[in-house]
């Protein structure tokens, strides 16, 4: 799957708050093997918003991680953006969330606050386990929480670990060569796709350097096309070193 977190507020943007979606994402990803294929930071913009969706849903493979916006108040889009670009169909309340409200808030339930409940149809309540104000699912792909990490983050976690617990080994192989990287291009243009490839020059007082990495699930696979890097730098009398 490719996994995109997709974290909405102004208020990181403009420096107001630090995002904390991002490490999270990563990390609890990193878990059980998994990466982020791409992530965004953006502002409270109906029309910014609905083009992120619509990239992910685009995407076959993707897994969506949304934070923020799913609140009552005017600047809270999420949830029709949502539910026009992954349903196609105007928004329903959902009864149980709207039962959840009135429990909590009682009178004071309306005239604003009802309408958190008011979904993208056929949606899913994740848990919130600060005050079970709940976030909402798509599909079992598309993921929306709220912008407060202590009640999004445990939602994501149970969710990672409940659908893609699946622990993927990958295998990473790395270098430092005493060259440039353009030394090593012809041999990176032969590394089959389905091994990832980084080059990250490093300039430093003493010359350039370049560091390798290969990672990929099947071991033998990053060993043989290694092997390729460290036997051209020994025949070329290039030193490198393996970290």
């Amino acid at each position: 799957m490719n996994f995109y977190a997709c974290i909405i507020g102004s208020e990181i943007l403009n420096g107001r708050r630090v995002d904390k979606h991002f490490e999270f994402v990563k990390n609890e990803l990193q878990k059980y093997g998994h990466e982020l294929f791409a992530s965004f930071i953006i502002k409270d913009d109906e029309k910014l918003i609905k083009n992120i969706y619509k990239l992910v849903k685009d995407d076959d493979k993707s897994v969506m991680f949304s934070f923020g916006g799913i609140g009552a108040t005017p600047d809270d889009l999420t949830r029709a953006i949502a539910a026009e670009v992954f349903t196609s169909k105007p928004l329903k309340r959902h009864k149980q969330f709207e039962k959840d409200i009135i429990e909590r808030f009682g009178d004071e339930a309306y005239p604003h606050r009802v309408h958190m409940s008011d979904l993208p149809q056929d949606a899913d309540l994740l848990q919130n386990p600060i005050n079970n104000m709940s976030g909402f699912s798509l599909q079992d792909r598309f993921f929306f929480t709220p912008g407060f990490p202590q009640m999004s983050h445990p939602m994501i976690a149970s969710v990672i670990e409940r659908l893609f617990g699946t622990s993927v080994q990958k295998y990473r192989a790395t270098l430092l060569a005493n060259t440039s990287e353009n030394t090593l291009i012809n041999i990176m243009k032969i590394i089959p796709p389905e091994i990832e490839l980084s080059s990250l020059p490093i300039l430093g007082s003493e010359g350039a350097s370049v560091e390798i990495s290969l990672c990929a699930s099947n071991k033998g696979l990053v060993d043989k096309n290694f092997k390729l890097f460290k036997d051209f730098l020994e025949d070329s009398g290039i030193s490198y070193n393996i970290i």
